[in-house]
This record gives C-alpha cells, structure tokens and sequence, in this order.
C-alpha cells in the first residue's frame, strides 16, 4: 500500500527518498516557470542532486527556475538547453548537447506539452500536439538511450500524460485527421496523450534487459499552470460536454506542488521498481483503458514513430 495519495505534495516525495536524489542526474522537459516541471525541479532541488538539465524553448522562462534551484541547493549544477518539441532537428541538437554535457543520467523527465492548439503541421508533417506532445519526446529519449548511452542501469524514463488520454486512442491510419479536414483539438491532445502512455508501455520492455523502467502518469487536474492559456476559450465549453459524454471521472483541483508528486513518485519510488510501464494516479499505479495499455498498439505506435523521424531504434 503507498504511503501517497492525492493530497501527497512533490516536497513529501523527495523527502521520502532523498537518496535517491542525492549526488544524482536529472533531465527536465518543459521547466517554464510556473509550471509543472519547474515544480518538480525545485523540488528536487532540496535533496541536491549533482545536476539538473532544463530542457526548453524560452531560456527567459526558465532563468528563474534556475535561480531558485541554485540558491535552494548551490551545489548542484543547473542548466539550461534549448530545445523545440515540434522539430526533430531541433531535438537532435538538444540531444547531442545533452550527451555532451552529461554522461548519465538517472531520470528522464519528459513533462514539457501543449493542449488545445489550433490544427497545424510539425516540419514532419505532423499534427503538432501529437508531434510536440509524442514524437519529439520519442525522438529525444531513443538518442539519449542509444546515441549518447546516457541513461544506465536503474534510470528511469518518466512520460508525463493526463486522463484526457480518454479522449480518443492513437489514430494509426489518420493522425493527422485528414489534413485537418475532420480535426477535433481534444482528441488530437487525447491522442497525444495516449501515446505517452503506449511510449512507456513499449520503453518498459525493449529497456528490460539494460535495467531501465518507463513510467507514464496523469499528474492531476491543475489550473495554476500555464497549460491552457493559449487555448481559444471557445473551446471549453466543447471540452466539457466531451467530459460529460465520455464519463470522464475529473477529481477535484490540485496545487502546483501536489501535481508534481506523482511525477517525482514515479521517477523515485523504489516500491515502484517492478511496475515498469505502469500508468500512475495520485502516485499509485491505476488501469488504464484497453488501448492505452495494448503491448500490440504500443509497438504499433513505435514502429510509426520511428517512420516519422526517419530512424530506426533497436534494443
């Protein structure tokens, strides 16, 4: 039984497995301030990691990040990379530097997504929540894992998602919604993130042998970040009749600092260390629906992943 629930915070996670942090790498995917994984990178900060690396597109929005790790724990070293999730060629920058800055690294947080976006393309072709949300975030972990040989024995891969998974499955014969023709903004975010999911399914297994767990989890309802501030208020009205129609149980609000701690439970938890690809909530493993957790749609998912950024991963 955990010791952890909804109301658990990210301070109470890390304070309870402080040596897990200690002396450790970690690498953050979307740290803008005020966000979910600027919270889970000050968090960590308090049991003084050797290193933090804040993976992002804004260096501005992340300074402050910066600051108030360095002044919580002076010892570790903190930096910032820039990177653009809709890019693969940017993510191959950002993954070479990365690889040259570090040479392991014990958690991969890969938080950093958007929501609501109006139809566009990714340079890929892609639907951009699916290419930003999923295929960046594939491309970064597989050169980080392959390439640099960053991640070693006992690291973990953490794919922050959401319940809106719920929304819609991966469209594998039409992720980009006929080009557009027949797009819904929730279920390309829905498809996003139930490829998180499918990720951490496929990643559990083909990292077994080299010692690596995956995890993917819904950090909570959370209206303090700036997650939704770009979305056309038109269309929360359709996301909430989209709610009551899929029953989607939404539970009641959580602060920034309760929504980092099932994201710092599953990059920390040794409790955890034999639910590799499990999808967690409220730092507790929970069912996700058929499609989300099919070891067929999951290696369905990586094969076309693969195909969109032209590269082949073997493990």
């Amino acid at each position: 039984m955990s010791r952890f629930s909804y109301s658990t915070t990210g301070s109470e996670v890390v304070a309870a497995f402080a040596e897990q942090v200690t002396g450790k790498t970690f690498v953050i995917t979307g740290a803008s301030d005020g966000g979910l994984g600027a919270g889970v990178a000050v968090s960590l900060a308090a049991a003084h990691p050797a290193t933090i690396l804040l993976l992002g597109r804004t260096e501005n929005k992340v300074a402050p990040v910066i600051d108030t790790i360095q002044k919580i724990s002076p010892s570790t070293t903190v930096l910032f990379v820039e990177i653009d999730f809709a890019s693969c060629a940017s993510v191959r920058t950002a993954a070479a530097k990365v690889g040259d800055i570090v040479e392991n690294i014990d958690a991969l947080i890969n938080n950093a997504g958007i929501m609501g976006a109006k139809f566009s393309l990714t340079p890929e072709n892609v639907e951009s929540q699916f290419g930003a949300n999923h295929i960046g975030h594939f491309l970064l972990t597989n050169l980080l894992v392959s390439k640099q040989n960053a991640i070693g024995k006992g690291a973990r891969v953490i794919n922050v998602s959401s319940q809106l998974y719920q929304f819609s499955p991966v469209r594998f014969d039409d992720y980009n919604f006929s080009n557009g023709a027949v797009f819904n903004t929730w279920e390309a975010y829905g498809q996003s993130k139930t490829a998180n999911i499918l990720f951490s399914v496929a990643l559990a297994k083909k990292l077994a042998e080299r010692g690596v767990r995956s995890y993917s989890l819904h950090p909570g309802n959370i209206q303090a970040t700036k997650l939704s501030s770009q979305i056309d208020p038109a269309e929360f009205p359709i996301v909430g009749q989209m709610i009551v129609d899929k029953k989607i149980a939404m539970p009641r609000e959580k602060t920034i600092e309760q929504g980092t701690a099932t994201t710092l439970a599953a990059a920390l938890d040794p409790e955890l260390d034999n639910a590799s690809g499990a999808f967690l909530d409220d730092c507790n493993v929970a069912t996700p629906l058929a499609y989300a957790s099919s070891q067929e749609n999951a290696e369905e998912l990586w094969a076309l992943s693969e195909k969109i950024v032209g590269q082949n991963f073997s493990y």
